[in-house]
């Protein structure tokens, strides 16, 4: 049996208490709101907090809501994008954000990712925040502290050593959320929360390439919300998950992709990510040149899915056949492609 290590439980009132909690205990707590990965994890001895501070009952973190967008007038975001953008506390739970009539209307990609997450036991409990902030997962790291010992441990957890590339100090355990890529392609942002104030960055600029902490948040933050702004006209969007089971496992790949259409039908712009391959989700770039003024069709799917196979190098962090696994890049970015742009379904060749 694999059991949990002593800890006192927090329970907070609101967030600016939980917030003042995690600062006076910094190093040594944690929060926790579904708790679906950090418990786990905490049996297998990969986190060890001597606090944990519960944010379930905080209600600053719940709600779904179409508000003014903030980051108006902001580069990232084109001039022509609706002025508003939907807010989702980051307490909401994964079936609620799959469920909930706004996300389905405005963001449709995002509902389909969220409801691919685990299994609905999971998903009633887990909540987008924590979805954000997964931490990342790896066939040497996600294991029991026997299993890890007996290896001599690994560089993201007491030891010094990267099992998977064998050199070198960077650990490569896998980017593994299914909901961040998606709201990467959407343009969204998270809010961001500690004692000391709050920020908000963009949800591309909010991963770095480090298995270890792959996010900006530093442990005394809180993601308090997450802002989706809303399509602007002609948007298409569409989500791949590829897992051993369907019903319930972490990507082995996942794709997301999302654009415009101008008035005759041609590609206005295109965003796309590729995620569960390293440490943090990947935009595969250069898609401008290929995808911008072309209409859609099996061409330019042909060329879009090629593009990013190029750019996805997957690792042995995951217990799958790497080459496996790149090759079915083009495969499951094509099915994404046809999907969005509603073109007739055609299977290519791995």
């Amino acid at each position: 049996m694999l059991r949990l290590p002593r800890y006192r439980y927090h329970r907070p009132e609101n967030l600016e208490a939980a917030l003042e909690l995690l600062a006076r205990h910094e190093g040594s707590a944690m929060p926790i709101a579904g708790g679906t990965d950090l418990v786990p994890n905490m049996k297998q001895g990969l986190f060890e907090p001597e606090h944990l501070v519960a944010l379930r009952g905080i209600a600053a973190l719940r709600g779904i809501d179409v508000v003014e967008r903030s980051d108006v007038g902001d580069d990232a975001v084109p001039e022509h994008w609706p002025a508003r953008e939907l807010r989702i506390g980051a307490g909401v739970t994964l079936a609620e954000v799959a469920a909930h009539p706004l996300v389905r209307e405005h963001a449709p990609s995002l509902a389909e990712a969220a409801g691919r997450v685990a299994g609905p036991q999971l998903r009633n409990a887990g909540t987008i925040g924590g979805n954000v902030c997964l931490d990342t997962r790896c066939t040497y790291y996600n294991q029991t502290f026997f299993w890890r010992k007996s290896l001599g441990f690994c560089l993201k957890k007491d030891g010094d050593t990267c099992h998977v590339t064998k050199v070198g100090r960077k650990c490569v355990a896998a980017h593994s959320a299914d909901t961040p890529p998606v709201m990467m392609t959407l343009g969204a942002s998270v809010e961001l929360a500690s004692a000391e104030g709050s920020r908000t960055e963009r949800l591309g600029d909010f991963f770095v390439a480090d298995g270890i902490w792959n996010t900006v948040r530093r442990p005394t933050e809180l993601v308090t919300a997450v802002r989706v702004p809303l399509a602007p006209p002609r948007r298409f969007a569409a989500y791949e998950k590829m897992r051993q089971r369907n019903s319930i496992d972490f990507p082995l790949l996942s794709i997301a992709l999302a654009g415009e259409l101008e008035e005759d039908g041609r590609v206005r712009e295109l965003r796309m990510v590729v995620s569960a391959l390293g440490s943090r989700p990947r935009i595969v770039s250069g898609l401008e040149k290929i995808a911008v003024g072309e209409r859609p069709s099996d061409e330019l799917v042909d060329a879009v899915a090629e593009r990013a196979h190029a750019q996805s190098h997957p690792l042995d962090n995951i217990i799958v056949d790497p080459e496996w696994r790149r090759a079915m890049v083009p495969v499951h970015v094509a099915r994404a492609l046809r999907r969005a742009w509603s073109l007739p379904a055609h299977e290519r060749a791995a």
